[in-house]
């Protein structure tokens, strides 16, 4: 299996992309994103891409990909709507309407989150922008999955790159693993993650749209 991940040095991408180094049926692993992951590893490829409004200059090195894993995202807070949906939808479908009109018909996983407002009307700005990135991902000849996690404990020296996250992670760093296995429907991790959306690629869902405890689901199943 080939793969291609955008967003690979947040969280949730880094966890995924360290799964897919580490699975032997992932054959090669292709990263898009604005600057290099700055490591070196045999059926990983690097494209570093500024423009992710147009993805067109790098369509030629996309060829004979099996699923893409989207996990590019930045946090609300303190973003005003126009510039949250700039980013969350408008890179979303600038690379997800490219690589429908070159793989129509493949995989595409994008990972949303815990309370995403599939009503587009609801008061959270940023459940409402998940909410029409997710309605509108669906309306694409894609074989979308949308995976909408909760809270998530980072694993194998894994940090998130927003700050806030970073201190709020510091500081629950004791407990997560506590409520992890108190509470395996709430909490997942991001090896939970990386195995979970490799499992979908495979084998797909009953669903098109995972909560979180549909993605436990998934990594006890595989």
């Amino acid at each position: 299996m080939q793969v291609l991940i955008f967003g690979a040095t947040g969280m949730v991408g880094q966890g995924v992309l360290r799964e897919c180094l580490l699975d032997p049926g992932v054959e090669r692993v292709i990263s898009v994103g604005r600057s290099s992951l700055g490591i070196q590893e045999r059926k990983l490829h690097e494209i570093v891409h500024a423009g992710f409004e147009d993805f067109s200059a790098i369509e030629s090195q996309l060829g004979g990909i099996d699923s893409c894993f989207f996990c590019l995202g930045v946090s609300s807070t303190g973003m005003k709507e126009a510039d949250y949906d700039r980013v969350t939808l408008g890179f979303t479908l600038s690379a997800a309407g490219m690589l429908s009109r070159i793989h129509p018909g493949m995989t595409f996983i994008y990972v949303s989150g815990q309370g995403t407002d599939s009503t587009e009307k609801g008061r959270v700005m940023w459940a409402r922008v998940k909410g029409k990135t997710e309605n509108a991902l669906l309306q694409l000849p894609l074989n979308a999955y949308l995976f909408r996690p909760g809270v998530i404990e980072p694993m194998d020296g894994i940090r998130s790159r927003t700050p806030s996250y970073r201190i709020g992670y510091m500081i629950s760093k004791p407990l997560l693993p506590l409520l992890r296995r108190a509470f395996p429907n709430q909490v997942l991790s991001t090896r939970d993650m990386g195995k979970a959306m490799l499992a979908v690629a495979r084998k797909g869902y009953e669903k098109r749209i995972l909560e979180t405890a549909d993605i436990r689901a998934v990594t006890s199943a595989d």
